[in-house]
């Protein structure tokens, strides 16, 4: 109920703002979006340091304690995502465990995060095969910080932060069978400009 009446709030809200400020897409000033206000483009994107697994080379998840100090120098994918096992998470997911070289070879690093703990993450890991480290957010203090968060859930967003912590570009309304995919051009796109 509360869930609900939170969802119809944000909803009446959007309704009497511009049109300029309803943005569904990337690259945009900040962005309204259904789990609050993302970040700013080309701006130092908002701190986080979470706890959760990544799985070794042997695809055993590892407790692990990540910070957003901990890309510094590199590229960053860090993806929201509702919940562990449903079908568009785990669509997406696949996703991006399928274009993980890709990701690689260009300089970059993928991390999910979700409310979901840290068992959820390492069985998921573990079910789906994938080799990127997964995060827990159970309050959602960092979805909030970045715009991602409608209680109890994180939103499906995603965020490109270049080597310096600069947020380059930015996702909502995500379709998770193509969004690596659209991901990984932009982060191709970004490093292009970067190189001319």
């Amino acid at each position: 109920m509360a869930h609900s009446l939170a969802r119809r709030q944000l909803l009446q809200a959007l309704v009497l703002l511009p049109p300029s400020l309803i943005l569904a897409g990337s690259l945009a000033p900040p962005a309204l979006a259904l789990g609050g206000v993302m970040p700013a483009l080309d701006a130092a994107a908002p701190a986080f340091d979470l706890e959760g697994v990544r799985p070794d080379r042997h695809g055993a998840a590892q407790p692990v304690r990540l910070s957003a100090a901990d890309f510094a120098g590199q590229w960053l994918v860090l993806y929201f995502y509702p919940k562990d096992f449903t079908s568009g998470c785990t669509i997406e997911a696949r996703g991006f465990q399928r274009d993980l070289p890709a990701y690689r070879q260009a300089g970059a690093t993928v991390v999910g995060i979700s409310a979901d703990d840290a068992d959820s993450h390492a069985s998921f890991c573990g079910s789906e095969g994938l080799a990127f480290a997964l995060l827990s957010d159970p309050g959602g203090l960092v979805s909030q910080r970045f715009g991602s968060w409608l209680p109890p859930y994180s939103q499906r967003h995603t965020f490109l932060i270049d080597p310096a912590g600069i947020l380059r570009a930015r996702w909502s309304g995500v379709n998770p069978s193509r969004h690596s995919a659209e991901v990984l051009a932009e982060l191709q796109r970004q490093q292009a400009i970067t190189r001319s």
